[in-house]
């Protein structure tokens, strides 16, 4: 099953991705929204009283269009400045970043430190190059290996986690595999092997989310 394809044929599976995405991903970093309101949010369902902060309201929206800045050109390698132009979803409205970030960040409960602000552009320019040219080996692996380093350099400002997990189902889904929701539920899991830099384990942990999220498919597809 080509997954991205499926998605863009069946509006009720898009709908359950782009929710569940978005609601998993801000729940990762911190959002309190609910399931339902964060489905409310998105697709305007006005039966649904929603108790959110601005901040919240713009995080739910902002991660649906930058899910879908990340589904356009999929044919086209992965650049800086489509990177960019999905952190700049993200954050809009909230801290308006448009570029990479020029100060020192740290990564709350992390021992990590990031690199310096004065070495993110030769270190994400590094990173994008290394992506694209690691062809031909574990599709989930190479995407493992990408969102830890993009993790560790941290280049934006804030939405680095939001950011490259779409990246992550970006190329999986450019390779024709399914994406992965990370549930919220398994954040310290998810967490532990970021911090740990543990490729592996992260690559086992998004064959095992993309596997499920294929079975998730074929059951819309019955529909």
């Amino acid at each position: 099953m080509d997954a991205l394809q499926f998605t863009r044929d069946h509006q009720a599976y898009f709908e359950d991705y782009v929710t569940r995405s978005t609601y998993h991903s801000n729940a990762i970093e911190g959002s309190t929204l609910s399931f339902a309101e964060t489905y409310a949010i998105l697709w305007n369902d006005n039966t649904m009283k929603v108790t959110a902060t601005a901040r919240e309201l713009y995080e739910a929206i902002n991660h649906k269009y930058a899910l879908a800045t990340a589904s356009e050109n999929m044919d086209d390698p992965l650049s800086e400045r489509l990177v960019k132009a999905i952190a700049r979803d993200i954050n809009r409205n909230i801290s308006g970043i448009d570029d990479y970030r020029h100060g020192q960040v740290i990564i709350r409960g992390a021992e990590h430190l990031p690199p310096a602000a004065n070495q993110v552009n030769q270190l994400m320019m590094q990173l994008v190059y290394e992506y694209n040219h690691d062809e031909g080996g574990d599709p989930f692996l190479r995407e493992a290996r990408f969102h830890v380093r993009f993790e560790r350099i941290h280049p934006f400002e804030d939405g680095n986690g939001r950011t490259g997990r779409i990246l992550v189902n970006r190329g999986l889904m450019r390779a024709g595999l399914a994406p992965v929701v990370i549930p919220v539920e398994e954040r310290a899991a998810y967490m532990d092997l970021l911090a740990r830099s543990d490729y592996d384990g992260l690559a086992a942990m998004l064959r095992r989310l993309s596997e499920a999220e294929t079975e998730r498919m074929e059951r819309f597809a019955e529909l």
